[in-house]
């Protein structure tokens, strides 16, 4: 098991049957003293971008729709950009602010976006962008009760992850690339008692 940070990701075990969080995979954002944030990455919704923040449809990835980021705050939006370069000042780009991922992770070249920004001033930056309807947030001590309980494998993510087209085998593709038994999980059948 990895120490969770951002650029970790945490994969729902099947022990994990809150429906906000069953089959999950969550990228961590931000972890420190107070707590930790994290998008759901294989939720998305029917509700295309276009729809809701139709200046942003241009740069959004495909599917081009919001995705569900977690159950807090969920009328609000929450959009992570892959920058073009990973060669650059820390937040040199107004309106996107780098996130603090260790320089061991694959996830480099992350950032926040504020979608109040004008699309022109960061649209030759973005190379990947997805829009969270939402997002995953745990109080001090809580993530790592869960974790401990049994209900997160706690992995490596890369970058890919964040933006793939289709999200539906994420779940077993990441647990697939683990080391040792972990990577044994992803052949676990979705109702064991049919086995």
């Amino acid at each position: 098991m990895s120490e969770v940070r951002p650029g970790s990701l945490l994969l729902a075990t099947p022990s994990l049957v809150d429906p906000h969080f069953a089959d999950t995979v969550v990228l961590v954002l931000d972890v420190d003293a107070g707590g930790s944030l994290g998008v759901v990455l294989n939720r998305p919704t029917d509700l295309p971008v276009a729809e809701v923040l139709e200046q942003w449809s241009g740069l959004v990835a495909e599917p081009e729709v919001l995705f569900e980021g977690g159950p807090v705050e969920a009328n609000g939006a929450l959009a992570l950009v892959l920058r073009r370069s990973t060669d650059h000042e820390p937040d040199d780009v107004l309106g996107l602010r780098d996130l603090d991922v260790p320089d061991d992770t694959l996830f480099q070249g992350l950032a926040l976006l504020d979608l109040d920004t004008p699309v022109e001033l960061v649209a030759a930056e973005v190379a990947g962008l997805r829009i969270f309807a939402g997002y995953a947030g745990w109080g001090a001590g809580q993530l790592d009760r869960e974790i401990e309980e049994g209900s997160w494998y706690v992995v490596p993510g890369a970058a890919p992850d964040a933006f793939r087209a289709d999200t539906s085998t994420l779940w077993r593709d990441v647990l697939r690339r683990q080391p040792g038994g972990l990577a044994w999980l992803s052949t676990r059948p979705a109702d064991v008692d049919l086995n």
